[in-house]
């Protein structure tokens, strides 16, 4: 039978059993928080990129590899609205990798590490037969002030809300964003502290997937709005020139853009804080939760259809 990650994901979530006063959050999240202590919350997060999947070694080269591998852990601490503290890192080298490719990844993790104050702390390496793959653990606490900003999860969207995404999406293979992006940490701060987030979660594996993510953790449904998502130029042109842009927003992935909801009384000031510019980042308001566990696609005439999940999902 083949394994899609989903339903191994699925299966991995209902084994949970942790002690709710040490784990408050475990896998199901971008991150997962142990208390070390009763006011001492400690974010922990791990991803990984692997060669042929996530970038390609021969096209892109080794630093640029080791950048992504840091900047997609950091979106996850973004997801989270919290503040990265450091990271460890695993990596898998092919036989044969040389010394200065080697190097050029821990430049790509460093890099992009020390812009963000995340500090790369320890790690191992390895060689084998195949493929070059990085792995990143990172851990983070509440931002704000004494950690003011409480951790943003997934689960907390209600009905009326709001759904709104930074950026624009679709193509993140077009132009390189995949690898060049820059994880919103500092929006997701800035957010925390201005707004009431109530659900959010980083644009990995494509709107439909995500949305539906924080839908089902939220025990809601949600309608989107056609003509106000914001689709990047070139989106689909990476993957097949006939491709609907559209279809590549809403399902492409690797965009790593911060999707998340907030009461709807809340919009406006939104919208008027990215004209002032008091938010550095373009931010657009492109649907509603709904009280319905379903996901829906409205277009400019009125007329709805379901809103599949055409995300990506690894497969074995």
């Amino acid at each position: 039978m083949i394994m899609k990650e989903s339903d191994f994901l699925t299966w991995i979530y209902s084994q949970n059993g942790f002690d709710p006063e040490k784990v408050p959050v475990g896998p199901g999240d971008d991150m997962g928080i142990v208390n070390l202590d009763a006011d001492t919350p400690l974010l922990v997060g791990v991803d990984q990129v692997l060669d042929g999947v996530h970038f390609n070694l021969a096209l892109h080269g080794a630093e640029a590899a080791g950048r992504k591998a840091m900047a997609r852990n950091l979106s996850d601490v973004a997801a989270m609205a919290a503040l990265p503290v450091g990271a460890v890192a695993s990596v898998a080298l092919p036989k044969g990798f040389s010394q200065n490719d080697a190097q050029q990844i821990y430049a790509g993790l460093r890099k992009l590490g020390d812009e963000f104050a995340c500090p790369l702390v320890g790690g191992d390496v390895s060689t084998w037969a195949g493929p070059l793959g990085i792995s990143v653990t990172i851990f983070a606490k509440p931002a704000g002030a004494t950690g003011g900003i409480k951790p943003v999860l997934r689960s907390g969207a209600r009905s009326g809300n709001a759904i709104l995404v930074t950026g624009q999406l679709g193509g993140s293979w077009y132009g390189k964003h995949h690898l060049e992006f820059v994880p919103r940490v500092r929006e997701a701060i800035l957010l925390g502290l201005k707004y009431r987030l109530r659900a959010m979660i980083d644009i990995s594996d494509g709107l439909t997937k995500d949305l539906g993510r924080i839908c089902k953790a939220s025990n809601v449904g949600a309608e989107i709005w056609e003509d106000a998502i914001p689709i990047r130029p070139g989106a689909g042109k990476d993957r097949d020139p006939k491709a609907s842009p559209l279809d590549a927003a809403l399902n492409d992935g690797e965009d790593y853009e911060l999707l998340f909801t907030v009461p709807k009384g809340q919009v406006e000031k939104i919208m008027q804080d990215v004209a002032d510019g008091k938010i550095p980042v373009a931010i657009s308001h492109i649907g509603t939760i709904t009280k319905q566990q379903t996901l829906t696609l409205v277009s400019p005439d009125g007329s709805q259809c379901p809103l599949t999940d055409g995300g990506w999902d690894h497969e074995t």
